[in-house]
């Protein structure tokens, strides 16, 4: 069926309205989501149309301190036995029995190896019959002299006879002196053929087993004792320090704490007991001894230590934790929390840092708060959120597990 051209308009008509008011849908529903999400943003944010201010910076905070702190001079040392003796033999002979083991700790006279004595006895033996034998000597010559004095004075014997056995009892006197010192030295031998500790201390590896024969002339070291307790520290610190160090030496007696190798585990506290009569012109340093009592053997011969000497004792000084302290082109600086938690940069003179301390000459006081971590996010005037050095810790163990 054919339409006429009025319908055909009316059609195409209808049609455009169709999308017209397609479009105008659309645009509604557009519309309506932008002030939805407008609202939604207007709720979560009431002052939306004003600059939000930044969330508080996290911080891990701690208070300056009050506390005595030493003055302390550090060197590099090495631990020294007391005394250390070469144990040899004095005599020849074979070594028939040890009687101490590797490592004991022995007193001075203690038995330590047993030569064999037969050949010393039987030199012994033979001295003294000699001995006695001149001694019979000595006794029938002394008769003959008194006869001869007695004859002398009644004409019948004659001073050249009497002066002759005089002469001869001189000589067998002699006779029987030496063989004395000849006993004296066979005795001795005898006694030698013992070797004894001379000194207290600990015995090292034995280097002579029994069955072997030794010989002075060798001069061969059959074990080697250590005293250990107590036992010497010598270190070196710098010349500089020297005028300090006699200056209070003559004051008080000066302590050394002995530290080992990672200088944070203390070993043992011992006195000053030396300083060295020349300076190393090489290195510029002076040496220094130190006695420890070493009671509880921590400190052992051959031992490397990291040494440090109190000078003197800082009564009162103002301390944080080292890591509060940072460096700025105008020095050293620390932020201190404000009552309001905020945080204000304040330069501080830092007099010295030990064991995780730092002393603070000026800037500040006892009971001041300070950001100990988190700094480097932070500006003056910034608001911080504190937790504490416990907190922290913990925050950081729960987050490594």
């Amino acid at each position: 069926m054919k339409l006429s051209d009025d319908s055909s308009v009316f059609i195409r008509g209808a049609r455009g309205v169709k999308k017209s008011i397609f479009a105008s849908v659309v645009v509604i529903i557009i519309v309506v989501g932008c002030i939805t999400a407008w609202h939604l943003i207007a709720a979560r944010n009431p002052a939306s149309g004003q600059q939000s201010a930044p969330p508080p910076i996290p911080v891990t905070f701690g208070e300056a301190t009050t506390e005595p702190v030493p003055v302390l001079v550090a060197g590099l040392g090495t631990v020294q036995d007391y005394k250390n003796v070469a144990v040899k033999t004095r005599v020849d002979g074979q070594i028939t029995d040890v009687f101490f083991t590797e490592g004991q700790d022995v007193k001075a006279g203690d038995l330590l190896f047993q030569i064999d004595p037969r050949p010393f006895r039987a030199a012994l033996a033979q001295t003294q019959a000699n001995k006695r034998k001149d001694e019979a000597q000595l006794q029938a010559a002394q008769l003959v002299l008194n006869r001869y004095a007695k004859l002398l004075a009644s004409a019948t014997q004659t001073q050249e006879a009497y002066d002759n056995q005089k002469a001869t009892v001189g000589q067998l006197q002699a006779a029987v002196a030496a063989d004395q010192a000849l006993i004296d030295i066979a005795q001795l031998n005898l006694d030698y053929a013992q070797i004894r500790s001379p000194i207290d201390g600990r015995t090292g590896a034995r280097l002579v087993d029994p069955g072997n024969i030794v010989q002075a002339s060798q001069n061969t070291t059959l074990v080697t004792i250590a005293q250990i307790k107590p036992v010497f520290v010598s270190f070196t610190v710098p010349q500089e320090f020297l005028d300090q160090i006699r200056q209070n030496r003559a004051k008080h007696q000066l302590d050394v704490i002995a530290y080992a190798s990672d200088d944070k585990t203390q070993l043992s506290t011992g006195k000053l007991t030396l300083i060295d009569n020349v300076i190393d012109v090489a290195t510029g340093t002076v040496r220094l001894k130190a006695t420890f009592a070493n009671a509880d053997e921590r400190l052992w011969p051959g031992e490397f230590v990291n040494a440090r000497l109190i000078l003197s004792t800082r009564e009162n000084a103002v301390t944080v934790p080292a890591q509060t302290v940072m460096q700025g082109p105008d020095g050293p600086y620390v932020y201190v929390i404000k009552p309001d938690e905020s945080v204000e940069r304040r330069s501080v003179a830092v007099a010295t840092t030990q064991d995780g301390r730092a002393v603070i000459q000026e800037g500040l006081g006892a009971g001041d708060r300070v950001v100990v971590n988190g700094q480097y996010r932070l500006t003056d005037g910034a608001k911080v959120a504190l937790s504490g050095p416990r907190q922290a810790a913990d925050t950081t163990a729960g987050g490594s597990r």
